[in-house]
C-alpha cells in the first residue's frame, strides 16, 4: 500500500463513494450549525419534505448574534437576530437537534463548545457553515466550513459531495521565545507563506515546536490557518491529545477507551508520505506579532516598523499596502510599538478557552487598564465563564477595570451590539482585521491574549516582554 498522509487517511476512512478522480462523497460524523448558515438549509429541507436525515449527530448554538452584557436572563433585544435564534430554536425542535440556546448554561462558540463537551475526536470529519471549523484538526479530526446549499446536504444525507485538497505540510521546531503563543506562531507563519499561501491545500502541522503546545494552543493555530486560505488544519493526535479528550469525553468506559485508542494511534502520517508543499521553520525567529494592515497576513513583529510600498514586490502589493494604511491610520515606516488604542476585545473561537484567560489573568493582576481604555473579555462558552469565576480569574480582571461578559461571538464580528466605533483602534485576539470586521470603520490589530493585556494596561500597542520594566 502507498505511504498516506494523515488527511489521506481521514478522507479515505469517510469515503462512500467515489465520484470521479477529484471528488468522493463524505460521510460526516458530527455538523454544527448556528444561528445565522443554517436558516436558508431548513427552509429548503420544508420545501423539498425532507427530514433531517441524523438529527442525533447534529449540534446547534446561538453565537454570533446574541449579546453578552451581564444579565441573567440574556435577552436579545434587536428584533432581527431574534428573529434568527427563534427560527433556530423552532427548526430544531421540529427535527429533534439539540441546541444551546441564549440561556443554556453551555452556550458559547460552536469551536469552544464542541471540544470542551468531549464531542470531537480523533478521526472525525467535523463540519460547520463557519470558515473556522478548521480548529478541530487540533485533536486529529478534519474540519472545515461549508456553505448554506451544503448544509442542506448534510442534514438531509450526513454526507457532502466534497473535493479532496492537495497537502502541505509546515514543520516548526525549537522552543518558542520568551513572549510568545500559538498566536504569534499563526501570525507568523501567515506573513511568510501569505493569505493566499495555502489555498486549496489541507495543512498538516508538525515538528518540536508544535508537540509542545498544548490541546487549546494547537486549536488557536489550527482556527486561523484558514486565514491562509488553508481548506483545513491537522495536527496528528499524540498524548496530549488524548489526554485532553479522556479527560472531556465524559462517556468512554474503560473498554470503549482501549477500543478507541487502538484505532487512533495509526492516525499519523506515514513515514515517507509524499506531500505536495512542504515549509519548514524555525522557532527561534518568532516573536510576539501584531498586524498593522487590513489582513492577517500584514503583520509585523512588535519591534519592527510599518512596512512601506518601495517595500513590496509588485505594483499590486503596494496599492494595497497604501490603502490598507489609508483604512488604518497609520504611516509607512513608523513602529508598530506605542500605537494608541482605544478599545481591547479578549475572546472568541480563537482565544476565548480558558488558558487564554489564565494569561491575560496572570498579566494584568494588581495592574489596572489605563485610563480612556475600553476593555473587555468575553470568554468563548458558559463553561469557561464559570471555570473562570471558580479560580478567581473573573474577580482579577474585573478589579483590573476590564469588563467580564456572558458568552458569545461579541465583538469578533459587527452581527451584535459589541462592536467598534468609526475611527476606534483596538487591540483583538480574534483571527481577522478585514475593513469594517469589527465595526463599520473599526481599526483591528490582531495578537495575543498577553499582547492584548499588555495593551490594555498601557493604552498603546506594547512588547509583553517589556511590560515589567514598564509596570
Amino acid at each position: 500500500m502507498s505511504k498516506r498522509t494523515l488527511y489521506e487517511k481521514l478522507v479515505d476512512s469517510h469515503t462512500v463513494a467515489r465520484l470521479d478522480a477529484q471528488n468522493v462523497l463524505l460521510y460526516v460524523d458530527l455538523h454544527l450549525m448556528n444561528e445565522y448558515t443554517s436558516p436558508q438549509a431548513f427552509s429548503g429541507l420544508a420545501e423539498k419534505s425532507r427530514p433531517v436525515r441524523r438529527p442525533r449527530q447534529q449540534l446547534a448554538v446561538v453565537s454570533h448574534i446574541i449579546p453578552t452584557h451581564a444579565e441573567s436572563p440574556r435577552v436579545i433585544r434587536d428584533a432581527a437576530s431574534l428573529l434568527q435564534a427563534n427560527n433556530l430554536a423552532r427548526n430544531c425542535e421540529q427535527a429533534g437537534i439539540q441546541l444551546h440556546a441564549a440561556n443554556d448554561p453551555l452556550q458559547g462558540i460552536e469551536h469552544i463548545v464542541a471540544p470542551e463537551r468531549g464531542l470531537i475526536r480523533p478521526g472525525m470529519v467535523v463540519l460547520c457553515g463557519d470558515s473556522h471549523t478548521t480548529t478541530y484538526g487540533a485533536l486529529g479530526a478534519l474540519g472545515f466550513g461549508i456553505g448554506t446549499s451544503e448544509v442542506e446536504h448534510v442534514l438531509a444525507t450526513q454526507t457532502l459531495v466534497y473535493r479532496v485538497a492537495q497537502t502541505m505540510r509546515i514543520t516548526i521546531d525549537g522552543a518558542l521565545p520568551y513572549g510568545t503563543s500559538a498566536k504569534d506562531v499563526i501570525l507568523w507563519v501567515i506573513s511568510r507563506i501569505g493569505a493566499q499561501g495555502a489555498r486549496g491545500y489541507a495543512v498538516e502541522f508538525d515538528g518540536s515546536t508544535i508537540a509542545a503546545l498544548s490541546a487549546e494552543a494547537r486549536m488557536t493555530l489550527c482556527n486561523m490557518t484558514v486565514e491562509a486560505g488553508a481548506r483545513a488544519a491537522l495536527i496528528a493526535p499524540d498524548a496530549t491529545t488524548f489526554d485532553y479528550v479522556r479527560a472531556h469525553a465524559k462517556a468512554f468506559d474503560d473498554a470503549g477507551w482501549a477500543a478507541a485508542m487502538n484505532d487512533w494511534r495509526d492516525l499519523k502520517s506515514d513515514a515517507g508520505a509524499r506531500f505536495d508543499i512542504e515549509h519548514r521553520f524555525d522557532a527561534h525567529d518568532i516573536a510576539p506579532f501584531v498586524t498593522w494592515g487590513t489582513s492577517p497576513d500584514q503583520s509585523i513583529a512588535i519591534d519592527e516598523r510599518v512596512p512601506s510600498a518601495a517595500t513590496q514586490a509588485t505594483p499590486e502589493a503596494a496599492a494595497a499596502l497604501r490603502r490598507a494604511l489609508d483604512y488604518i491610520g497609520l504611516d509607512a515606516d513608523q513602529p508598530i510599538a506605542g500605537t494608541p488604542i482605544d478599545r481591547v476585545f479578549i475572546g472568541s473561537c480563537t482565544n476565548g478557552r480558558i488558558e487564554d484567560l489564565r494569561v491575560v489573568a496572570a498579566i494584568v493582576r494588581g495592574r489596572h487598564v489605563a485610563q480612556g481604555v475600553r476593555a473587555m473579555v468575553v470568554p468563548g462558552s458558559g463553561s469557561v465563564r464559570r471555570q473562570a469565576e471558580q479560580e478567581g480569574i473573573a474577580a482579577t480582571l474585573r478589579d483590573a477595570g476590564f469588563e467580564w461578559r456572558e458568552p458569545g461571538c461579541s465583538m469578533c464580528l459587527a452581527m451584535n451590539d459589541d462592536f467598534l466605533a468609526v475611527g476606534e483602534r483596538c487591540a483583538s485576539t480574534t483571527n481577522r482585521n478585514f475593513e469594517g470586521r469589527q465595526g463599520r470603520g473599526g481599526r483591528t490589530h490582531l495578537m495575543s491574549p498577553a499582547m492584548a493585556a499588555a495593551a490594555a494596561l498601557t493604552g498603546r500597542i506594547t512588547d509583553v516582554r517589556t511590560l515589567e520594566t514598564q509596570a
